[in-house]
């Protein structure tokens, strides 16, 4: 690279590629960009080619990739001879777990809307009956703060999203549906 393709220093390949300049360095500690090249001074000094890959990047996380299929993604986008299906196969993976988290978050938003039908929703502490206990429970559990998502904490909280619905599954399973504790008027029954 010659000195005069080194146009930007890293807020202004940051700024032209719509990340931070944390960021610029993230993904280059990551081995997403290749190394740049210095000032005398030492400050990094970037290309067009760079803030594209930075643009890159960034609409790669825009639409929910992984660093690891980033990072598969920039190799096949360097590689001018790859086959186009070996994309579309990273894609297609992409996609197709993407439709199975909203498959399961549809799934979480009919049991939370048949959890807040079913709330008592009063002043009281304590559930009399035991689904108006698992059911203020869950509730609670739902109202706590989760972690910060990173990639294996996000697939922690769908596992405990799952749990959710494995013991409203169990609680079907054994005569204790939801939707048989609310009596006709919308109120959970009191006793079960």
């Amino acid at each position: 690279m010659s000195q005069l393709e080194l146009q930007y220093n890293v807020g202004e390949a940051a700024e032209r590629a719509g990340v931070s300049a944390k960021m610029v360095r993230h993904y280059e500690s990551l081995g997403l960009l290749p190394k740049v090249g210095r000032t005398e001074a030492g400050y990094r000094r970037y290309a067009d080619n760079e803030v594209h890959t930075l643009r890159f990047i960034k609409r790669s996380r825009d639409l929910g990739f992984w660093m690891a299929e980033i990072a598969d993604l920039l190799k096949l986008r360097q590689d001018r001879r790859r086959p186009s299906a070996s994309v579309k196969k990273v894609v297609s993976a992409h996609l197709a777990e993407l439709d199975r988290k909203i498959e399961v978050r549809q799934s979480m938003r009919k049991t939370l809307q048949h959890l807040v039908h079913c709330c008592h929703g009063n002043e009281r502490p304590d559930c009399r009956s035991w689904m108006s206990w698992v059911v203020c429970r869950l509730m609670a559990g739902l109202s706590s703060r989760l972690p910060r998502s990173t990639e294996s904490q996000f697939r922690a909280q769908d596992a405990w999203r799952v749990g959710l619905a494995n013991v409203l599954e169990f609680a079907a399973g054994h005569g204790l549906s939801i939707k048989s504790v609310c009596n006709p008027g919308g109120m959970c029954a009191s006793s079960y």
